[in-house]
């Protein structure tokens, strides 16, 4: 990027008109950070502010992590993409469908939480074993065949965590931690639970705005409404929490051979081909998109109650940016919108 001052007071500019806008956003040209700022707080109501080492939930943008422990599993030859689910996991209701449905979300699984919503008692706290079970116990309807079409899937990523564990042996978390985070240098990321984050000292928590008080609210004040907490031992879909420098550490890994080889990773950026003859906007764990100037993109977002974030991954032209909100702000797509711009605007 030609000039890290110019994208700079661009920026500055534009988020002045958005004051009450809560987060850290990271830009960087091929891993070197051009902007990085923090607004806000971590906490509304103790005003303690927003640094740029805080940790945020990452929601959805934690899938592209469960597709890459199966890419690894893939690649040691401990499972196959065209693998039937049933080989992992028994019992479970919905023939035909593949790992590659899953990674793709081309299953047609109803959703889980759906089901979880109206069934479970929300005093305790769900995990996959309790997901899988109830999808058994209630078995609602598919959508429709696997392969027919594209419908993003929280079951299916659900899913693919037990189907990792399954084939490695190994506890999800413990498999992220020391086969993903901890090889990566990611030191401040990791799959924690409530308890765990209560006494982490720079967690940015999730705020709502709550129009009948006039300010932000922590999401979880309003713990029957707020699934992160009864399905707080889920793996797979969510549930990640890092920093913002750490996702950059991430995005840096996955130009190189550490994790897969990129012969690996290539097929995660290839959209799937549905039964219809057309193809999927995603591909293993990541929304694919093309850019007019700087080419292929492959990016992810991720929404909890009082979270939006968002990672986006020029992989032609070696641009980043990550935005990490905890107040779901309203203006996340201007936000996007502006900064995919300013990248634009400036490369060289």
């Amino acid at each position: 990027m030609r000039s890290s001052t110019k994208i700079n007071d661009e920026l500055i500019n534009f988020f002045a008109q958005i004051p009450d806008f809560s987060g850290v956003v990271l830009v960087a040209d091929k891993g070197k950070p051009v902007y990085e700022k923090a607004f806000g707080y971590r906490d509304f109501e103790t005003k303690s502010p927003m640094t740029t080492g805080a940790i945020f939930e990452l929601a959805s943008v934690s899938k592209q992590f469960t597709a890459m422990t199966i890419l690894m599993l893939k690649q040691e030859g401990k499972l196959a993409y065209d693998d039937l689910i049933e080989k992992y996991i028994p019992g479970l209701p919905y023939p035909g469908i593949t790992i590659r449905h899953l990674l793709n979300h081309t299953s047609g699984l109803p959703d889980y939480q759906d089901v979880m919503d109206k069934h479970w008692d929300k005093s305790k706290v769900a995990g996959n074993a309790d997901n899988i079970a109830y999808l058994i116990k209630y078995h609602p309807a598919k959508s429709f065949e696997p392969g027919a079409k594209y419908e993003y899937s929280n079951t299916g990523y659900m899913l693919l965590a037990s189907i990792a564990e399954k084939a490695s042996g190994q506890d999800f978390i413990q498999f992220c931690r020391t086969r993903i985070f901890k090889p990566v240098g990611m030191t401040h990321t990791d799959i924690r639970t409530r308890e765990q984050k209560i006494i982490l000292p720079n967690i940015a928590w999730g705020h709502m705005y709550v129009p009948e008080k006039k300010r932000y609210v922590r999401a979880d004040s309003f713990p029957e409404f707020n699934y992160a907490i009864w399905l707080g031992n889920r793996k797979g879909p969510g549930r990640i929490s890092s920093t913002a420098e750490d996702l950059l550490k991430w995005d840096r890994a996955l130009y190189t051979n550490k994790l897969v080889s990129q012969q690996t990773l290539a097929e995660a950026f290839k959209p799937a081909k549905l039964t219809t003859g057309t193809w999927s906007p995603y591909g293993f764990g990541w929304e694919l998109v093309q850019n007019d100037k700087l080419g292929k993109v492959v990016q992810h977002s991720g929404d909890n109650p009082g979270y939006k974030t968002e990672i986006i991954r020029f992989i032609d032209a070696d641009k980043t940016i990550i935005v990490l909100c905890n107040n779901a702000h309203e203006k996340m797509p201007e936000v996007l919108k502006t900064l995919e711009q300013a990248v634009a605007d400036h490369a060289k």
